[in-house]
């Protein structure tokens, strides 16, 4: 926030007792906000093992929060939210990969929990605002729609989790360090004196504690089939199909490799590898449960008159995960009209994608106008959809 912001309104602040959230506190408190911060306690596999911890709401974490929150003067609580977590993000995440599926799990909690759950409990305490420490950034829009941009930081941008918000969401939604770069926010954490300028990054699922095999082996059974490669012959066997993911090549105990996990058939319990990686390439994808940011029909400019969603095909940049490069693509209507939060859309690549995965979510940008520019990504997040 580097510009000034309107006093006198309450905001709502998710701390996790990280760096990126303690700044966006501080930032909203110099600028003039009525400030609470809120820790959300997540379920853990084990609340009796003090090892099975989630990393987003540690004993530890929770502790840096409180001196965050005491420096900067500032009230601070903290929310339970464990069976609301259980429920939406943790039961869909298991949901996912026993129907084959490779699923993203902050998507979810972004939009049923974080900017959900959240923005309800904010509300009923009388707040205007919940700000967390995104990497992303809000700017108004025609018609006083809310438009969602990328961080100013490339790098740690995290709009691509974003997607599935939706407008009555984002009216009440701040993104304090979101023009920032990963390191000017460390360098505000310094001037603020906060005690997580320090404090490292953590980037993995919050809920597994060390890998997501393992995770998995305590909640689904082993189901043993067949491993076929791409000329059907059976060279080995899996114990379910649920432990592997498109593209994964560790993992694969057959001799003569390495092997390439390159599609699965549920329906026979089969999984399917190569050695080559060129069978992992494909050039188009079909997205489902689809969601359009600015609900509006969009021309191939990006502009055009209320509805729903795109009447016809548009191009974009599209991301099929969230550490993939942008890759221009046009997307059209597939099967039924899409609407916003849900239908279906077709994503033809100009260069075919290496392991597109279902389950995992496939997020559009406007692409850049300069028709001799690099595919980079534009700034403005168009919506997304989870890859069927």
């Amino acid at each position: 926030m580097k510009n000034g912001a309107s006093k006198n309104l309450r905001v709502v602040v998710g701390m996790s007792g990280g760096v990126d959230s303690s700044v966006a506190a501080a930032l909203l408190k110099q600028a003039g906000f009525d400030v609470i911060g809120i820790m959300m306690k997540f379920w853990s596999a084990s609340s009796a093992d003090k090892k099975d911890i989630n990393r987003c709401c540690s004993v530890e974490s929770e502790k840096l929060a409180r001196l965050v929150a005491k420096h900067l003067k500032i009230p601070f609580y903290v929310l339970n939210v464990e069976k609301e977590f259980k429920k939406k993000v943790v039961d869909y995440f298991l949901t996912e990969y026993k129907k084959g599926n490779t699923p993203n799990p902050c998507v979810v909690c972004n939009k049923e929990i974080k900017f959900g759950f959240l923005i309800k409990k904010a509300l009923s305490l009388g707040a205007d605002f919940v700000a967390t420490g995104h990497y992303a950034r809000l700017r108004q829009g025609f018609g006083g729609q809310a438009r969602l941009l990328r961080g100013e930081d490339k790098k740690k941008d995290q709009s691509y989790f974003l997607w599935k918000l939706s407008q009555s969401q984002l009216k009440h939604i701040l993104f304090p360090v979101g023009g920032y770069t990963k390191s000017e926010v460390r360098k505000l954490a310094k001037k603020f004196k906060l005690p997580t300028a320090e404090t490292p990054e953590s980037q993995e699922v919050c809920f597994v504690r060390d890998t997501t095999n393992n995770f998995l082996k305590k909640y689904l059974k082993t189901k043993p089939g067949k491993i076929i490669n791409t000329a059907g012959k059976k060279i080995g066997k899996h114990n379910g199909l649920w432990f592997y993911t498109i593209g994964q090549r560790r993992g694969i105990e057959i001799q003569q490799g390495p092997w390439y996990v390159v599609d699965k058939n549920f329906n026979k319990n089969i999984l399917i590898v190569s050695k080559d990686k060129k069978d992992l390439a494909k050039k188009e994808l079909i997205a489902e449960n689809v969601n359009w940011i600015v609900p509006q029909k969009l021309s191939r400019q990006g502009r055009g008159s209320s509805m729903a969603a795109p009447s016809g095909p548009i191009n974009a940049e599209v991301k099929i995960r969230y550490k993939s490069d942008f890759a221009k693509a046009k997307i059209s209507k597939h099967g039924k009209s899409p609407s916003a939060g849900s239908g279906q859309v077709k994503v033809i690549f100009q260069k075919k994608q290496r392991a597109i995965t279902p389950g995992q979510s496939a997020v559009f940008y406007l692409p850049r106008r300069s028709s001799g520019a690099k595919a980079g990504g534009g700034k403005e997040l168009l919506g997304g959809g989870v890859i069927r």
